[in-house]
C-alpha cells in the first residue's frame, strides 16, 4: 500500500509528463481495437455470405472431379444424386442439386457494339435451390427463369455492368458438354441479382439445371449437391455424421465443408489476423518506447531523491518496485482511456460501419462484405488490450529502473 501510495505521489508530481505518455497508450490501444473490431466483423460477415451465396455449408463432389477442380469437368460429376438427396431429405437437412461448368459468354457487335467474349463459371441450379442458398431475396431487377426455360441467365450486376448487359441483352454461351463436344446456345438476360458479396456480384452467371442438363448432355448427372447446415450446428459434426452414410450410397463421392471450399479466403484471412498481430505489436512498442522514456526522465530529475532514500536505508528492491507500480499506473490509465475510446469506436463500426463501396466495386479485397465494413465486439480484445497495456509498461520501465539504482550513492549526493 505503501509503495502504491508513493507512485500515485510521484505521478502527480509530474502530471503533465504522465498524462502524455497515458494519452501515447490510449491511442495505440484505441486503434488496436478498432483494426480488430472490422478484421473481426469483416471475417464473420464474409464467412455468412460465402455460406448464404457461395459454397453453402456442405458440398458433396465425387473424389474425380474434386482433383480436377480447376477445370471444373464434367466428366467426373455425380451420377445418381437422388438417391443422395433423399437421404440428406431424411436426415432434416435441405439439399440441391448444382452442375457448375466453364463457359465463354460471346458479345455480339448489334448488341454490345463490338464483336469479343468473356470466359465465366456458369453454374445451374434448381427450383428448389432457395432453400439452401438466399439469392431471391437478392434480385436486383428483372426475374429469376422458369422451370424449364432454356434461354434465360441472371447475372451478377457488376458482371451486367462491366460487359453493358441490361435486361433483355441476348448472348452466345460456348462450352463443351460432357462427352467432350463442343456446344453454343444463345441465352437471354432475364434478371440481374446485387447481394450482399461481391465476389458473386462480379463473376456470377446462372441458368436452370434442367436447361443445362439438355443442353450438356448430363442424363441427369450433376457436378455438386448442396447442404445446408443451421447456424448453431457443428459443421464439422455433421460432416463427420453424413460422411459414412452418404459414402454408403456413392463411394466415389467426398462431403466438404464450406472450409474446405473457400481456401482462397482463409489464407487471406489468415493473413489479415497476422496483420492485426503486427499491429498490436507496433502498438506496443511505441508504448515501450514512451514509458522508457518516462522513467529515464524521471530518474535523471530525481536522482538526488533516489540517493538519499537509498543512503536512509530504503531497500533497492522497494525502490525498484515502487517505480515499476509507478510505470504500472500509467499503463493502467492508458488502457482505461484507450479502451473507452475504443467502446466509442466500436459502438459507430458495429452500428454504422464504415463504407468501402468505392473500394470493393474494383478492388477484390478478399472479404466477402457489402459495401459497408462493420465491426464486431471481442471481449478477449479488451482483455488483452488492458492487461497488456498495463503489463508492457511495468516490463519497459525495468531497465531504465535497474540503470539508475547502479549508479553510486556518493555520486548523486554530490549534486546537493
Amino acid at each position: 500500500m505503501f509503495l502504491l501510495r508513493l507512485a500515485a505521489k510521484n505521478l502527480c508530481r509530474y502530471t503533465r509528463r504522465t498524462i502524455i505518455t497515458a494519452v501515447a497508450i490510449a491511442v495505440g490501444i484505441a486503434m488496436y481495437l478498432a483494426v480488430d473490431s472490422m478484421l473481426l466483423g469483416a471475417a464473420a460477415e464474409s464467412e455468412r455470405n460465402l455460406r448464404w451465396y457461395e459454397t453453402a455449408s456442405l458440398r458433396i463432389h465425387t473424389a474425380t472431379w474434386w482433383q480436377e477442380r480447376l477445370f471444373f469437368p464434367l466428366g467426373g460429376a455425380i451420377e445418381e444424386p437422388e438417391a443422395i438427396l433423399a437421404l440428406l431429405h431424411d436426415e432434416g437437412y435441405h439439399a440441391v442439386k448444382r452442375t457448375r461448368f466453364g463457359a465463354e459468354l460471346l458479345l455480339g457487335y448489334e448488341e454490345f457494339g463490338e464483336d469479343g467474349y468473356i470466359p465465366v463459371l456458369i453454374t445451374a441450379i434448381d427450383t428448389n435451390d432457395d432453400t439452401v442458398y438466399r439469392y431471391g431475396t437478392a434480385l436486383e431487377e428483372g426475374r429469376f427463369f422458369q422451370p424449364g426455360e432454356m434461354d434465360g441467365i441472371v447475372l451478377g450486376s457488376w458482371l451486367a455492368e462491366d460487359i453493358g448487359a441490361t435486361i433483355g441483352s441476348s448472348l452466345t454461351v460456348s462450352t463443351r458438354g460432357k462427352g467432350g463436344f463442343f456446344e453454343a446456345f444463345d441465352v437471354q438476360v432475364v434478371g440481374l441479382v446485387n447481394c450482399p458479396n461481391p465476389n458473386v456480384n462480379r463473376t456470377l452467371v446462372m441458368m436452370d439445371l434442367a436447361a443445362a442438363d439438355q443442353y450438356l448432355g448430363m442424363e441427369g448427372a450433376v457436378t455438386n449437391i448442396d447442404i445446408l447446415v443451421p447456424e448453431r450446428q457443428d459443421i464439422e459434426a455433421v460432416q463427420r455424421a453424413l460422411a459414412s452414410k452418404i459414402g454408403a450410397i456413392d463411394p466415389s463421392v467426398v462431403l466438404l465443408t464450406w472450409k474446405d471450399l473457400a481456401q482462397d479466403y482463409l489464407a487471406i484471412a489468415s493473413s489479415k489476423q497476422g496483420g492485426s498481430a503486427l499491429i498490436l505489436f507496433l502498438i506496443f512498442i511505441i508504448a515501450a518506447v514512451g514509458i522508457s522514456n518516462t522513467m529515464l526522465m524521471a530518474m535523471y530529475e530525481r536522482g538526488t531523491e533516489i540517493a538519499m532514500m537509498r543512503a536512509m536505508g530504503m531497500e533497492e528492491n522497494r525502490l525498484q518496485a515502487s517505480f515499476l507500480v509507478e510505470a504500472g499506473l500509467i499503463g493502467a490509465l492508458g488502457s482505461v482511456i484507450g479502451i473507452a475510446l475504443g467502446v466509442l469506436a466500436n459502438l459507430y463500426l458495429v452500428e454504422v460501419g464504415i463504407d468501402l463501396s468505392f473500394m470493393l466495386r474494383d478492388l477484390d479485397m478478399g472479404f466477402r462484405i457489402p459495401s459497408v465494413m462493420h465491426g464486431a465486439w471481442s471481449l478477449s480484445s479488451f482483455v488483452i488490450a488492458a492487461i497488456g497495456g498495463t503489463a508492457l509498461s511495468m516490463l519497459s520501465a525495468i531497465i531504465p529502473v535497474r540503470r539508475a539504482l547502479k549508479s553510486p550513492i556518493t555520486t548523486a549526493l554530490v549534486r546537493l
